[in-house]
């Protein structure tokens, strides 16, 4: 028997047992990769509402599909490092929640598609072309934070008839920093408040400003610190403001529960669910830049009772016909 002949048959002998190997082999299960500042624990309710859409999707956690959480908990450079990971993983889709973690995923990446969960004005911060015809690799949901923020304090307003001057507790970390600001000044005239901006830079200098605000004899606070220099620090906010005895609104329904006072802004359960749903799409063949960018509809007004007496504050029968949630 020729040498070629038995190389022959070994070669077709392996190919005869390889196929049924190969045609065994399981599919490749999608990762999602979640970027995010807050810690894990701080956001349960967020984190769940995510997985349970895309359970309602049809995905099985761990068999359809795995999810790669990474928190980095207000460090910057690990914030770089984890996004830099995600893109090493070949995650199939990156979900960035606040702008500042679009904006290092956009870096990281030009091809993973990404989903923002809280997009701001991602026009204005440049992460997408318009909200019709996104472009490029992302897409999700524009919060219009700025927007908000003249709401909120019409509702403080609302809670503090007589308020005439108010300190306005932001930090300029926030991507859309100088808009909310320019925002609140406006509302701020409108209304006929004086406004007094006090920046935090570190999670210290958030009781300094309500020290200060007290001092400076502020009515009331709108208070407008998100991500890991606020969420790790909820309850304690909420005793500052007690113990400042200012009324504070807030921007998260998470600060009330906490035992703030009151707040006025998107629903970050609503904003997870719909998020799970560009995640699905995405991984059904959808391009992002063919998926037009989605703006709010859910917003949340809620007021917590409990808080209200602390600081010896009756709030208007009128207003809380307007709560979407009151906490006794």
């Amino acid at each position: 028997m020729s040498e070629k002949f038995i190389t022959f048959a070994m070669g077709a002998m392996l190919l005869a047992f390889g196929l049924p190997a190969e045609a065994q082999q399981p599919p490749k299960v999608p990762r999602i990769g979640f970027l995010t500042g807050s810690s894990l624990s701080s956001q349960l309710a967020r984190n769940e509402a995510f997985r349970q859409s895309l359970r309602e999707l049809g995905y099985v956690e761990g068999k359809d599909i795995s999810i790669e959480w990474r928190s980095y908990e207000g460090n910057r450079d690990r914030q770089r490092a984890f996004a830099a990971e995600l893109v090493r993983l070949k995650v199939d889709v990156i979900v960035a929640v606040g702008s500042g973690d679009i904006q290092t995923a956009k870096e990281a990446t030009s091809t993973i598609p990404i989903v923002m969960m809280v997009g701001g004005d991602p026009v204005a911060s440049g992460f997408i072309n318009s909200l019709a015809q996104p472009g490029g690799n992302i897409t999700g949901l524009a919060t219009l934070r700025p927007e908000l923020r003249g709401k909120g304090l019409e509702l403080l307003k609302a809670i503090v008839p007589n308020l005439s001057r108010v300190a306005f507790i932001a930090s300029p970390a926030n991507r859309d920093y100088a808009n909310e600001k320019k925002e609140v000044e406006l509302a701020a005239a409108a209304l006929a408040i004086k406004m007094r901006v006090l920046e935090i830079k570190t999670p210290k200098d958030v009781e300094t400003a309500f020290q200060t605000a007290r001092k400076e004899k502020a009515d009331a606070v709108l208070f407008r610190v998100a991500g890991p220099l606020e969420a790790a620090q909820r309850p304690r906010i909420a005793e500052f403001a007690v113990k400042s005895r200012l009324p504070a609104m807030y921007d998260s329904a998470q600060n009330v529960e906490a035992g703030g006072l009151a707040s006025y802004g998107v629903s970050n359960i609503d904003l997870a669910r719909r998020a799970a749903i560009y995640v699905d799409k995405i991984l059904k063949g959808r391009k992002p830049a063919d998926l037009p960018v989605e703006q709010p509809t859910k917003f949340e007004f809620v007021v917590n009772l409990k808080a209200a007496k602390q600081i010896g504050l009756t709030i208007p029968p009128n207003v809380l016909v307007r709560a979407d949630r009151v906490i006794k």
